[in-house]
């Protein structure tokens, strides 16, 4: 519990310096920062409220109150019961916590209709969102976090290297089974769950960053983009390669191959503590849009990477966010030639004292 009661205390501390006077948290990546409860949604009102003066404070249903009181560092739970409904039990209260008239920072994932009933409780309050309060707190990763981070980056590693051992016998199969052998990979290297949905992009479907994978039969001599990761103690792993299983390539291809991945290594060697975020991505930038392929670099080169797959830091043109040691983000140029290929390297870095390191270590080289 340790990790989740420091996490807390420095959620109120930093409440008191943003002026606000609660977050009211749901079922979500952020609760499940803060306290390791990690419950999908429901119909049920489920709420962490954290205040700068008191401890925390479980309101959820009856059926849920020993689990939340048990597996959690919050003691306390305001508990309600199916008959007599959530609404009168939560006017309780939030009247004892007097936040009403006081600034409240709500779950930005939290269903409408408890915010709903959160607003029609509290008519003087105003409302903000936890990026306010969270997103500085999860932007630096503890020792727990980085750990969990670097076994699941370990996991796809061990599934991209197992996915290329099988070689030319990829071909002829459909990007649909290649995924699915992928969550098997996955599986296998320990992973808990999928990170995302993988993508398998082969041939033209590369040229779309965010297609997954569909029927399409992988054909010789074509390049692959395949991105993917699985997560474990509820943290992701996220790796991209692009490869070809067999044959050769186009010269075209390989050019393009070439350029993004001397991009993706120039991004990687400008990361270190008091660089901007905005740096890395020029740094990538610069060699794709030297080899005449910037308009086919259509996204930003990196995204935080946490409990969630995609946070803070956001590795993006022109942003001024400082680098700070314990980020984790993704570093991913791509070039998209529609209708031909797609090219994407990605690997995850953590800021470092002095530079970084890399979480990925399988070959970058398309040729299996």
């Amino acid at each position: 519990m340790t990790p989740y009661v420091d996490r807390l205390a420095a959620a109120q501390r930093r409440l008191a310096q943003i002026d606000a006077a609660a977050v009211v948290l749901s079922p979500s990546r952020n609760l499940q920062y803060l306290t390791g409860f990690g419950d999908e949604p429901s119909e049920r009102a489920l709420f962490l409220f954290v205040t700068t003066d008191r401890e925390p404070i479980w309101f959820g249903p009856e059926l849920a109150a020993q689990q939340l009181a048990e597996r959690t560092p919050v003691e306390t739970v305001y508990s309600w019961s199916d008959a007599e409904g959530p609404t009168e039990p939560l006017a309780e209260l939030l009247a004892e916590l007097d936040l009403n008239g006081q600034h409240i920072l709500v779950e930005e994932t939290m269903w409408a209709r408890f915010t709903h009933l959160l607003e029609s409780l509290l008519p003087h309050a105003t409302f903000g969102l936890t990026a306010e309060l969270l997103a500085e707190l999860r932007i630096h990763k503890d020792d727990a976090e980085l750990t969990a981070l670097r076994r699941a980056a370990t996991a796809a590693d061990r599934a991209m290297t197992a996915i290329r051992a099988v070689g030319s016998d990829i071909v002829g199969l459909t990007e649909a089974e290649l995924a699915s052998r992928i969550e098997a990979e996955l599986t296998n290297a320990g992973g808990e769950e999928l990170s995302f949905e993988p993508i398998v992009g082969s041939g033209p479907n590369g040229a779309l960053p965010h297609h997954t994978h569909s029927e399409r039969v992988i054909k010789d001599g074509e390049p692959v983009v395949l991105d993917f990761g699985t997560r474990i103690d509820g943290y992701p792993s996220d790796q991209t390669r692009t490869v070809v299983f067999d044959g050769e390539p186009s010269e075209t291809f390989q050019t393009v191959h070439a350029v993004v991945r001397e991009a993706q290594q120039a991004a990687i060697e400008t990361v270190e503590p008091g660089i901007t975020a905005g740096a890395v991505d020029a740094a990538a930038r610069e060699v794709i849009e030297q080899a005449g392929y910037g308009e086919q670099f259509i996204h930003r080169t990196g995204h935080g990477v946490g409990l969630s797959v995609h946070e803070e830091p956001t590795i993006v043109d022109g942003s001024d966010r400082l680098l700070e040691p314990n980020m984790v983000f993704s570093v991913e140029p791509g070039v998209y030639l529609p209708d031909k290929f797609g090219v994407r390297i990605e690997d995850l870095v953590v800021v470092t004292d002095d530079g970084c390191e890399r979480l990925n270590s399988t070959p970058h080289g398309w040729r299996i």
